[in-house]
């Protein structure tokens, strides 16, 4: 394996003069992720799992978002209500045993009101009751990576086998944009009071949606706050084409919470950069060719490759070109020969591109063939006598 240390025009570009600063924030959990990069911003206790309150609904929200997708419910489905899912004590859409409410009913009440009770109701409806519920939320969130996630409920109720950890979080809320957009607009709704019952309860708690910043909206996602969590939010916002989602849990008060909501999507979005740093076709680097026609081959980017940079930074962002070599021809154009490894310092995963071959390489005649034995048969020789000297 051939390690070819770059550093390229296009990527010393990218380093701009702008003052960058660190967040460090008041959560005693969170998780920065650019969504549409797939770039980790912050990382703060992130794997340690916590009590999720209302932030789990978001799971009971993806199995649903599943059951519509697959065809086994619609919007207009309706469930029963139990003498359970009615008891429910929290935040509800005060639902009673005479209801049927529909599916698009309990996906409002759940993301707007926070309803335990629509939790419930969604719970028995998919899975016969809410313990079988659970199980299947702890064994997708398996299936799906989330590594430090357990479910006892449907609701986020405080129990002791309910948990999640805020990048758990924010891979769930990550899946449900990425995988459901036709749902993601109920996220953004700031009002539903279900046969005007709960006029106190029909405001969506998300304290983004209030905000009025002049280059970035927010549209989602969910609160949650128990004594034992604290104020805990899962945003995304939206500037030109770049996305972010982030998980904050611990905070002391519903205002520290806006406020810390508010100045981590300014610093996510005015403290990093995206920078083009690769360009598909441009030659790079050079391999050398195992009897071709020619002695190297050009290296170019399969695609264009486009960075999320910390705005400001002085260290070098650096760019490995890796390849077996040398390359046996012929080679065709366009052949994959390796990969472009960029690592941005400040950033824990470098990026990859594939490498491609800029021309075609024909296979050498006779007389390319016969020196390329030959040089292989003189190395041989040497390697022996230094190994015969060396004994």
């Amino acid at each position: 394996m051939t390690f070819l240390r770059l550093i390229t025009a296009a990527l010393l570009a990218s380093l701009i003069a702008l003052p960058a600063w660190a967040f460090d924030t008041k959560a005693r959990a969170a998780w920065v992720y650019d969504l549409t990069t797939k770039t980790v911003l912050l990382s703060k206790n992130a794997d340690i799992p916590i009590p999720p309150a209302s932030m789990s609904k978001l799971m009971t929200l993806d199995l649903l978002f599943e059951a519509l997708e697959d065809g086994r419910v619609t919007m207009d489905t309706t469930f029963p209500v139990s003498p359970h899912a009615q008891s429910m004590g929290g935040s509800t859409m005060f639902l009673n045993t005479t209801d049927r409410p529909s599916v698009r009913d309990l996906v409002q009440g759940i993301i707007i009101n926070s309803g335990n009770d629509a939790c419930v109701v969604v719970a028995e409806g998919l899975a016969g009751s809410e313990p079988a519920f659970a199980k299947l939320m702890t064994e997708r969130a398996q299936e799906l990576g989330m590594k430090n996630s357990m479910f006892a409920n449907a609701s986020g109720w405080p129990d002791p086998g309910q948990r999640m950890s805020v990048h758990d979080l924010g891979l769930v809320a990550s899946r449900i944009i990425s995988h459901f957009p036709q749902y993601y607009h109920f996220f953004s709704e700031t009002h539903f009071n279900y046969k005007d019952r709960a006029p106190a309860n029909a405001e969506n708690r998300n304290p983004l949606l209030d905000i009025k910043a002049a280059d970035w909206k927010a549209d989602g996602m969910k609160t949650g706050h128990t004594q034992e969590a604290g104020y805990g939010l899962v945003g995304s916002a939206l500037m030109g084409e770049r996305r972010i989602v982030f998980v904050l849990a611990g905070l002391p008060s519903e205002q520290s919470r806006a406020q810390e909501g508010e100045a981590v999507a300014n610093w996510a979005f005015r403290q990093f950069v995206m920078k083009d740093v690769a360009r598909a076709g441009t030659r790079l680097a050079e391999a050398p060719v195992w009897l071709g026609g020619t002695s190297t081959v050009g290296l170019a980017p399969e695609k264009d490759l486009s960075l999320l940079l910390p705005a400001g930074s002085k260290d070098k962002v650096t760019a490995e070109a890796v390849f077996d070599g040398p390359v046996a021809a012929p080679i065709a154009k366009g052949q994959k020969i390796g990969k472009l490894v960029i690592t941005v310092p400040g950033l824990d995963d470098p990026r990859e591109v594939a490498l491609v071959a800029t021309d075609d390489v024909k296979r050498g005649g006779f007389a390319v063939r016969v020196k390329a034995a030959l040089a292989r048969l003189t190395g041989m020789a040497i390697d022996a006598a230094k190994k015969q000297a060396s004994s």
